[in-house]
């Protein structure tokens, strides 16, 4: 029984005993070297007993740069289950760890974590599952992104995930939402017990001398115990650094032979294969017999063909505590016997100049490990070719493949830094620097840059325009892109103005200079923009979306259908990119397309739906580290919120908002407090937010001037109602949109004199009744119309208007809006209507309404699982759950249920 730990080992526990229940969970074990964070697993699975399957893996130091190591080490019992999961899922996994030829998908590190989380579900199906990762600091990115993936969506899997963590430590391993645990140093007492236990007899004087220098670290606590190391005095760095200098005495003390192989051992780092280790040392004079010594100081095991350090400190000071000549000297050694990618790896860490011969070698296994889907260990492959390379151009060259590989790994901060190097390089020609100046603007977009993207984007396309027209033209299309997106029309006209004077003409000038036109503040040039962007967008829609690349293209144009107020066409194209993303694994691009899914929800008055969609993108892209499009689905969600009248998430999704400072965002979570206002009957508040932040001049959306016009009417303010009023008029007259032309009707009832105003509501009502315009938009004219009926003395003309009003705010679960439509019904004579059936939904979470309306087209649980990212045993329980509240008991009851239920 481990000493001291009785908090800690009782949580472990708890975590096993959810597991055999049924219930998964993850935690990160924290604390600093020698503390005891693998003693204590080793204890706690040695008292698990029967009836538990375990799984353990480590991160190795000299491993963190080869993509999907750790993943490998963990996984490596199960490696034959890997061709029974699904299709795209098993062959991302495969060529993740070097299983086979690479795929398609198998670059994509969200499909290789679904892929750990998939395997990992299905192992626990026969028994509950217990994975430990080890020195999960040194986790390499992409076996890190996969498992806290897959840790994330961890539910009722049977399954109990734990990351053992040094810390502090460099790099750091900090996954936000997971659960943590610090295992602190033993107390004076427990200190002693230990020492006692191991070190019987020590003299007096010694003895406190240990507990002093150890500080209740229980490796210290040993190692000094045992006698060693030499020396007197606390080492730099406390403990720890006295227990390495401790280790590195006796290593140097081991024959020549034995440290060399402990040397190899440490700097090959693969603890699959220690025939690699022996091949290398018989070219450096030592072979297996010499690694007795070793095994004599229990320094190192050999376990099969494994050759195993006791303890992750053993194998850095075997590394470090040697000269740099012997270090050199074994990575020559180990490239000698390596292949491939380890052996470019290992002749470029041997390298003390610039090489190109070796810089070209590892630059040629670039396409191996991008295979892998190992886009940061890509740009450490890169860089450091980079760093070999005698001649500029090509160093410049190779940078520049770094800061892309960096960007497709999510480094924002490591790719600008190598652009910005790449960029200081001389030479490399045009091409190349466009190329870098691409990345550096996408980076700079990303993190919210808008106009410094602007800035390199600008300055890049015209010296290529000669060369590589189709790149120039790219390049000034994001240019513009990212000077509408900034509300920024004399940028966007001066980028379309130079790629109007570009020679040869730009293939893309049209849809260049149609972009331009979108960040005008004349809504006919707007509209006419608009119908060239989307014709277009509809011939290059006519193509198959192939590839993860694809899908990102085709998203790009996916809005303009919206824009123009046909939302139905919007949400069909959206909803088949998303579908695409689902098929494909392509969990990077999902959330950019559930953004797009949400906001023609949203227009639709799918207001369910559009709560299911936008809070499942808002998880992934948080998950992926997507700020842009995470801030832009927390506005639109917080429009919802304002229609459900939920103030305290209105301001948790504004907070999310408002970290990334765009324009489109701020006014879409601006015009959310306005609608919360109103709906909360403050329309004295709603007015002043609406005066303090005008709407955007190149928005196309109606809702926010109609809330304007109804606010500024509420409280007497007719020059700002006239003002958003004649606004609308002019959008309405270029778009041409039965639901767009509904709400101006609305808003000249609001603004007419009597009689006048009826006719204008009966228009807006009838408009409202065609297709494919916003049921909550229709159900606030509906309320309008009653209370005006009912103002000029017709209750009984007033309940029809005023019931329905409430029945459609009661299905779309706006909640405050119903309340007042039910009060004005009651002040007519009549009675407030019960919730229609299909109001059960509202009880449903956003994931069980994915999980059922799934279901309900006959998909299997690992069907469903695998298009939402979730593991089949937590679709089964988001079912077992959303059954009762349906009234149904299986999955043939829920498919009769009505299609729009």
């Amino acid at each position: 029984m481990l000493l001291g730990r009785v908090r800690e080992r009782g949580v472990v526990e708890r975590l096993l005993g959810d597991a055999r229940d049924g219930r998964s969970g993850v935690l990160v074990l924290r604390g600093e070297a020698g503390i005891g964070k693998t003693a204590l697993l080793d204890d706690v699975v040695a008292g698990a007993g029967a009836g538990l399957r375990v799984l353990r893996g480590t991160g190795i130091e000299f491993e963190s740069a080869l993509p999907y190591s750790g993943l490998h080490l963990l996984l490596r019992s199960v490696l034959d289950r890997v061709d029974g999961l699904p299709g795209a899922q098993a062959g991302a996994l495969r060529t993740a760890l070097g299983m086979g030829d690479a795929t398609p998908s198998g670059g994509d590190r969200f499909l290789v974590g679904l892929a750990v989380l998939t395997l990992l579900a299905e192992l626990a199906e026969e028994q509950p599952l217990f994975c430990l990762v080890d020195d999960a600091q040194w986790l390499d990115r992409a076996s890190a992104e996969a498992l806290v993936f897959a840790a994330r969506r961890l539910h009722a899997e049977r399954i109990a995930l734990v990351f053992a963590v040094r810390d502090p430590h460099t790099p750091e391993f900090r996954p936000a939402g997971l659960d943590e645990l610090r295992i602190d140093r033993l107390g004076p007492q427990d200190a002693a017990d230990l020492l006692d236990r191991h070190a019987a007899g020590l003299p007096r004087h010694v003895r406190d001398q240990v507990l002093r220098e150890a500080e209740g670290n229980p490796l210290a606590l040993l190692e000094f115990g045992a006698g060693r190391p030499e020396g007197h005095g606390p080492a730099a760095g406390g403990p720890r650094g006295r227990i390495e200098q401790g280790f590195a005495a006796r290593i140097a003390a081991l024959p020549e032979p034995a440290s060399t192989l402990l040397l190899l051992a440490a700097a090959a780092g693969d603890e699959g294969d220690a025939g690699t280790v022996f091949r290398a040392a018989a070219l450096l004079g030592a072979d297996i017999a010499d690694l007795a010594p070793a095994e004599q100081q229990a320094l190192v095991r050999l376990y099969g063909n494994r050759l195993v350090f006791r303890h992750p400190l053993i194998r850095s000071a075997a590394y470090r505590a040697v000269p740099a000549g012997r270090r050199f000297a074994a990575h020559r050694a180990l490239a000698e016997v390596g292949t491939g990618h380890c052996r470019a790896w290992h002749r470029a860490a041997a390298a003390t100049t610039p090489d190109e011969a070796v810089a070209a070698e590892l630059e040629r296994t670039a396409e191996q490990v991008r295979a892998r889907g190992g886009h940061a260990a890509l740009a450490t492959v890169y860089e450091r070719a980079a760093e070999l390379s005698p001649d500029p151009a090509d160093r410049g060259r190779r940078l520049g493949s770094a800061a892309q590989a960096a960007l497709d790994a999510g480094q924002s901060e490591r790719a600008r830094a190598l652009a910005d190097a790449a960029r200081r390089e001389p030479g490399g020609g045009v091409l190349a620097r466009a190329r870098v100046a691409e990345i550096a603007a996408r980076v700079a977009d990303e993190q919210g840059d808008l106009a410094g993207a602007y800035s390199l984007l600008l300055d890049a396309a015209p010296p290529i325009a000669a060369a590589d027209p189709v790149g120039a033209g790219r390049l000034m299309y994001l240019a513009v892109g990212s000077a509408w997106v900034a509300g920024d029309l004399s940028g966007a006209e001066r980028a379309a103005a130079v790629a109007a004077r570009l020679e040869p003409p730009l293939p893309n000038l049209a849809v260049v200079s149609a972009l331009a036109s979108m960040a005008s503040p004349d809504a006919g040039v707007r509209t006419g923009a608009l119908r060239e962007l989307a014709a277009a967008a509809a011939v290059s829609a006519s193509g198959a979306a192939r590839t993860a690349a694809d899908l990102r293209e085709a998203l790009h144009s996916a809005c303009w259908p919206g824009l123009l107020g046909d939302h139905r066409a919007a949400l069909e194209r959206a909803s088949a990119i998303e579908r695409e993303c689902r098929v494909q694994g392509a969990v990077g691009v999902l959330p950019r397309a559930l953004l797009e899914v949400t906001r023609s929800q949203l227009r639709l008055g799918l207001h369910r739906e559009a709560l299911a969609a936008g809070t499942e993108g808002l998880r992934i892209a948080a998950d992926t580290g997507q700020a842009r499009t995470r801030a832009q689905l927390a506005a639109a969600l917080a429009g919802l919120a304002a229609a459900r009248g939920d103030e305290d998430r209105l301001q948790e999704l504004t907070r999310i908002a408002d970290a990334v400072d765009l324009p489109d965002v701020r006014h879409v979570a601006t015009s959310a407090g306005i609608l919360l206002d109103l709906g909360l009957g403050r329309h004295e508040a709603a007015a002043d937010r609406a005066a303090a932040s005008p709407a955007a001049a190149a928005c196309t959306c109606c809702s926010r001037e109609a809330d304007e016009v109804e606010a500024a009417v509420r409280v007497g303010r007719p020059v700002p109602a006239r003002a958003a009023r004649d606004r609308l008029r002019e959008l309405a007259g270029h778009l041409g949109q039965p639901g767009i032309d509904a709400v101006l009707a609305r808003c000249e009832a609001l603004l007419a004199v009597d009689p006048g105003a009826e006719d204008w509501f009966r228009r807006a009502l009838e408009l409202h009744a065609r297709r494919d315009t916003d049921r909550f938009e229709e159900a606030r004219t509906g309320l309008l119309y009653g209370e005006w009926l009912r103002r000029n003395r017709r209750p009984v003309d007033a309940r029809g208007p005023l019931r329905a009003a409430q029945e459609g705010f009661e299905r779309l679960g706006a909640r405050p809006w119903a309340e007042r439509a039910a009060g004005e019904l009651r002040a007519a004579g009549g009675s407030r209507t019960d919730p229609e059936p299909d109001a059960a939904l509202d009880r449903l979470t956003p994931q069980e309404l994915q999980v059922v309306r799934l279901a309900a087209t006959g998909l299997t649980n690992r069907d469903i699982g695998a298009q939402m990212f979730l593991s089949p045993r937590t679709v089964g329980y988001h079912l077992y759950n959303a059954y009762p509240k349906l009234g149904v008991t299986s999955r043939v009851e829920l498919a009769r249920l009505e299609p729009a239920t």
